[in-house]
């Protein structure tokens, strides 16, 4: 819970200030004031219809907020992605529920954002709005008279605001205002009012009955405690990993199966601007981490369905493997530039991202960390799949002595250190699956590659000067990524006990870490890498440096629990998109390794921290 004054003015939100709420299908970020400032409709991916965040003048918004003075006071309900805010003026008290309403069976076919204010006590005047935007200059909204009443439209989405008690009411369109629906209405001791946006795109639109709306808030609670319970982690940390959880089940597309790396797009990641992109995609890197966060908790359906969207995802844009694929299954093309001043005017905003088509090795061994995770959780692969990843072990193989970008997607080739480290990881895997009889090939192969990858490591990207494994030969900076690899197993020992001490004089500030050397002058620390040193800390035996900086680490996160891309060190901003995957993936990792590794703990490791050879 947290409190704040209002009303405040809408431009620039602080990113902390957002909570997020999803169904499946897309989300929606909304404010302290009860103000959604981010919701596509209708997929993650689409241009988004309210899109305040990015666009303050044209980039519409949904309003819900008491008239006058106020404090704040949120939190999810407990379990769920639904999110219960308590305003309290000098003499009232109301509660507003937010929730993107589920089904019966699931997701339902169009988007409904349910709110429901409830009086406590008092008498609280309520004022809202729902100002479409431009959908990033692509489109140009106005409100059209029906017999069932005032009807948005958006290029090809319509909306429709219902609900009960909301004293709606139109108004018309002036030259210098753009076209908005609104009302207000006062709440009472007991009172209960409700507030429905339901849209859909290129197609009909159903318009609901309050009261199912309202019984459908509840079953939405229910849905996601149902869920929740299926978790199997007990350990330190549980109520930040279960927040982690709850935050990257709203990041799985669940017409697909695939999972995308972050709800937004174009957050800045610095006050300089520049690197602002847009990370509605599922990348190989962050689904293998997931898929391994999923079979941990015992979450059987998401775990087959991501594997089985990604391999199917393979093959069909094969023979290559892409770093990343749209949500629906294929490759992206493309960035296209809106002319939007971005959030706090720092810019650009794009769709598409430019790292497509970038070589980086590493994916090889995320897509064989994910089958393997699968298998050793007592599942097996079709034929096909088992043909398929025979030759991408035997690419690996031939392509590993390349230059590549790098996990951190540069413009600058090199040999980098992690990246050849992911294909050691690579064949080793395979030839894990080729002994338990999941991949058909020449394992003897893959052992002598795997072997050849780990000599050429030691011997050209280990600095005796330095004291760790470089960035790449040749350099002396530093990678934080290279740290993901005391839990890959290629190395456990002094070398990288040494690396992580020398990575955090350099790179580190608190319990924040930098990507790589020279970017602390360009961008925030990035969150996942302090987890990752973290991790790191215990693969290497130094279990209480490692519950020291978790403790340290899980506080970062803003007063609902989420995480964005980067946070600033010296005032503890977020930066970059959100809510991110990599940085609750990362938090769940740590937690789970650390109790895992922690001596004198009852829990099994998994093979994901057992040494590879």
């Amino acid at each position: 819970m947290s409190e704040r004054d209002g009303p405040v003015e809408p431009a620039g939100e602080d990113l902390r200030s957002y909570a997020v709420i999803g169904d499946g299908r897309t989300v929606a970020l909304i404010g302290m004031r009860g103000q959604v400032d981010w919701m596509p409709i209708p997929d993650l991916g689409s241009q988004p219809v309210f899109a305040r965040l990015l666009d303050d003048e044209t980039g519409g918004c949904i309003e819900l907020e008491p008239v006058g003075a106020y404090t704040v006071r949120r939190g999810y309900v407990s379990g769920t992605n639904v999110l219960r805010t308590t305003f309290t003026t000098a003499d009232a008290k109301a509660t507003v529920t937010d929730a993107l309403v589920t089904g019966v069976a699931g997701r339902l076919p169009w988007a409904e954002l349910a709110r429901r204010i409830d009086g406590i006590s008092g008498a609280m005047r309520f004022r809202w709005r729902v100002r479409p935007g431009t959908a990033l200059g692509t489109a140009s909204p106005w409100i059209e008279e029906t017999t069932r009443g005032p009807i948005i439209r958006s290029g090809r989405t319509t909306i429709a605001t219902v609900g009960r008690d909301h004293g709606p009411r139109r108004r018309a369109h002036a030259e210098d205002a753009a076209p908005e629906l609104s009302g207000s209405f006062t709440t009472r001791a007991g009172s209960r009012h409700l507030l429905v946006i339901v849209a859909t795109h290129d197609e009909p639109l159903h318009l609901p009955d309050p009261a199912i709306v309202d019984e459908g808030i509840d079953r939405t609670i229910a849905n996601w405690r149902t869920w929740s319970r299926e978790f199997s982690y007990d350990g330190p940390w549980r109520t930040h990993v279960q927040r982690s959880a709850l935050a990257l089940k709203l990041l799985i597309f669940s017409p697909s199966g695939a999972i995308a790396a972050a709800g937004t797009t174009s957050l800045p990641e610095s006050r300089r601007g520049g690197k602002n992109w847009d990370y509605r995609f599922a990348w190989v890197r962050d689904l293998a981490y997931t898929t391994d966060a999923l079979v941990r908790f015992g979450l059987r359906e998401e775990t087959h369905a991501a594997l089985s969207w990604l391999l199917r995802t393979v093959r069909d844009n094969g023979p290559e493997l892409h770093i990343f694929y749209d949500l629906d299954g294929g490759v992206p093309q493309g960035v296209q530039e809106h002319d939007v001043d971005g959030w706090r005017g720092i810019g650009p905003v794009v769709t598409g991202n430019p790292a497509q088509g970038q070589l980086q090795l590493g994916v090889y061994g995320d897509l064989f960390a994910i089958c393997r995770t699968y298998v050793d959780a007592g599942n097996v692969l079709d034929i096909e799949t088992g043909r398929m990843l025979a030759e991408i072990a035997d690419r690996t193989c031939d392509v590993w002595r390349n230059r590549d970008a790098g996990m951190w997607e540069l413009p600058d080739v090199e040999h980098y250190t992690s990246s050849k480290m992911g294909c050691w990881q690579a064949l080793g895997d395979a030839i894990h699956l080729a002994d338990a009889g999941q991949v058909s090939g020449s394992s003897d192969r893959w052992r002598i590659e795997r072997d050849r990858i780990a000599a050429w490591i030691h011997e050209n990207c280990w600095s005796e000067a330095a004291q760790a494994y470089v960035m790449h030969p040749g350099s002396d900076d530093l990678d934080a990524s290279v740290l993901l690899h005391a839990m890959s197993g290629f190395d456990r020992g002094p070398r990288m006990s040494a690396t992580i001490d020398a990575i955090s004089a350099s790179l580190g500030d608190g319990p924040h870490l930098y990507r790589y050397s020279g970017v602390q002058q360009e961008e925030a620390a990035f969150v996942a890498c302090g987890f990752w040193r973290a991790t790191a800390l215990a693969c290497v035996g130094r279990h209480h440096e490692a519950v020291a900086l978790m403790d340290e680490l899980v506080e970062q996160s803003n007063d609902v629990g989420l995480l964005a891309e980067m946070i600033d060190p010296a005032d503890g901003s977020f930066w970059g998109n959100l809510p991110q995957a990599l940085s609750h993936l990362a938090l769940i990792t740590a937690a789970i390794t650390i109790d895992e590794l922690t001596p004198g703990a009852s829990t099994v490791p998994t093979r994901r921290h057992e040494k590879r050879g």
